[in-house]
């Protein structure tokens, strides 16, 4: 008898795992808030220069706000007031249409700058006024807080693999309530941005080690169904962050408010189980027979169990456990596993870099920017369910190329698109959206099922890492702008093509058990078909 028989036998499907994903259902929905934190906390409302030291004859009381910019700030090429620079002296002139003067010299900004407070009460740019030749540091704040991420996803899987899938989810929910605190509550932007880095580090092991420790307990028949259902929770939460954000429009409390689901996940905790086969995988049969005799009960299968003892569970594990510690130098050791992390890294890097590319740079909407994020975020519902269908029914590896497959298509068609056609460039770019997350929410479950349990987190840290790699120069492509135009598109492109050929060099892991050690994937597969028969 195996693992998964015996996982079966106890229904791989039933209300312990429906608990199970309820419990990180509360840390889950708080992962694409923080994502998207930046579109709102970073937001830069519309602003000036403040023109008051201009001001020297008290005239300024008697003009309207149009005059008033008229004659203190000079124009940009669309006729929209400057952001960034004024006149050095008032321009009277202008009231009257006149726009030469020898006067009218424009300098930068002298006494700081005037905000549009009508959307955004604060934002972290208003704050600490990181605009015009300061604006780096409004965009390095979401770099440094993808750099937490992607120290943290590998950093997090080796400590998983290493003490247990429960005791680092706790140490994660701790640590991102704590670092997110901290940064709502900084004085300065230095600490803002290393206290931003840590609650990266921290939120990067609830999105790894949840989901490993979702899909380790279910059944092979269940995988699937787990799996896609575990990657909508985070559409949850994504369209609950655009809710929040419009209801709490200063920049601490919006930090406050999209982490404070994790307080009730600290309380929760206590109810989460450790995974039974890490258990296995490292030699205790006894912590993983007292979990799967309270799967039992939950589930009422206890008769199921009779005949289980910890020593059949052992042997279960279907290859004799060692007291050995595995790390990532395990990920390349012997050929076929150098094979599948080398693919995988490769083919994270391309998906999540293609991802957001589309993600940071879809216009065309002409919509405010909190309907702008809901359309987005309810655009995963759909492709989301269809990943369900279509995995299950023609496989992870051949959904996964068509997915990549197609977005690198709708790149491409908009390529060709002009763009006063902006409702078919829309359509192609939300249809390449959908089609992205459709690859990303795959890409998770798929990966899950490659990596065997002893490095399982270790798999998924390091291609976390690598993604988030991607994730962190994607937005730096729309630089090559300056090159020309279309290349960013072309590169994006060409990213989502790659990956999706890349992946036919990977096998199919549709009905087949978990792999448990390293030498499970360096020996034929066995696959397991629905008619209950083993064909090696």
């Amino acid at each position: 008898m195996k693992f998964d028989d015996v996982l079966s036998e106890v229904n791989g499907f039933g209300k312990f795992q429906i608990r199970l994903f309820l419990i990180q259902m509360l840390s889950r929905i708080t992962l694409p808030p923080h994502l998207l934190l930046n579109n709102f906390m970073a937001a830069v409302p519309s602003h000036h220069c403040n023109v008051t030291p201009l001001d020297d004859q008290g005239l300024f009381w008697n003009l309207t706000q149009e005059q008033l910019l008229a004659v203190s700030v000079p124009t940009e090429p669309d006729g929209s007031p400057s952001s960034c620079q004024m006149f050095s002296k008032p321009q009277y002139q202008r009231l009257h249409g006149l726009n030469s003067s020898e006067d009218a010299v424009a300098v930068p900004c002298r006494e700081g700058w005037v905000y549009d407070n009508s959307t955004f009460a604060s934002t972290i740019a208003t704050e600490w006024d990181l605009v015009c030749s300061r604006k780096w540091m409004n965009k390095a704040t979401a770099t440094i807080f993808f750099i937490g991420v992607m120290v943290g996803a590998p950093l997090c899987g080796f400590l998983s693999d290493r003490y247990g899938r429960r005791p680092l989810l706790l140490a994660s929910y701790l640590g991102s309530i704590l670092f997110a605190v901290l940064s709502a509550f900084s004085p300065s932007y230095i600490m803002f941005v290393i206290m931003r880095f840590f609650t990266g580090v921290a939120l990067a092991g609830i999105a790894i080690i949840s989901f490993v420790l979702n899909v380790e307990w279910v059944s092979v028949e269940h995988r699937t169904f787990s799996g896609i259902i575990i990657c909508l929770d985070v559409t949850v939460g994504n369209c609950i962050g655009v809710g929040i954000a419009y209801c709490v429009n200063e920049w601490r409390m919006l930090i406050l408010a999209v982490t404070s689901p994790l307080v009730l996940s600290v309380i929760a905790w206590r109810w989460l189980p450790e995974s039974a086969r890490w258990l296995l995988a490292n030699g205790k049969a006894e912590a993983a027979h007292r979990y799967i005799r309270k799967c039992a009960e939950i589930n009422n299968r206890t008769k199921c169990l009779e005949s289980v003892t910890p020593e059949v569970l052992l042997e279960s594990a279907e290859t004799p456990c060692t007291d050995k510690k595995y790390t990532f130098l395990d990920l390349f050791k012997t050929p076929n596993i150098r094979k599948l992390s080398v693919c995988i890294g490769i083919i994270w890097f391309g998906v999540q870099f293609t991802y957001f590319g589309i993600c940071l740079n879809i216009a065309g909407f002409g919509l405010s920017l909190y309907l702008t994020q809901l359309t987005f975020a309810c655009i995963e519902f759909p492709s989301k369910i269809s990943v369900y269908f279509f995995v299950e029914k023609v496989g992870r590896r051949a959904s996964e190329v068509g997915a990549l497959l197609l977005t690198g298509l709708c790149l491409f068609v908009n390529l060709f698109i002009a763009k006063d056609k902006w409702i078919f460039r829309t359509v192609m770019a939300v249809l390449g959206k959908a089609l992205s997350e459709a690859s990303c929410a795959n890409l998770y479950l798929y990966t899950t099922e490659l990596f065997p349990t002893v490095v399982r987190q270790n798999g998924l840290g390091y291609s976390s890492f690598v993604a988030w790699v991607g994730v962190s120069i994607s937005p730096l492509v729309m630089l090559l702008e300056d090159v020309w135009q279309l290349l960013p598109h072309v590169v994006y492109c060409a990213a989502a093509l790659g990956s999706g050929l890349l992946i036919l060099l990977l096998p199919e892991t549709l009905n087949n058990k978990l792999p448990e050690l390293i030498e499970d994937i360096e020996k034929p597969k066995v696959r397991v078909v629905k008619t209950g028969v083993q064909v090696s």
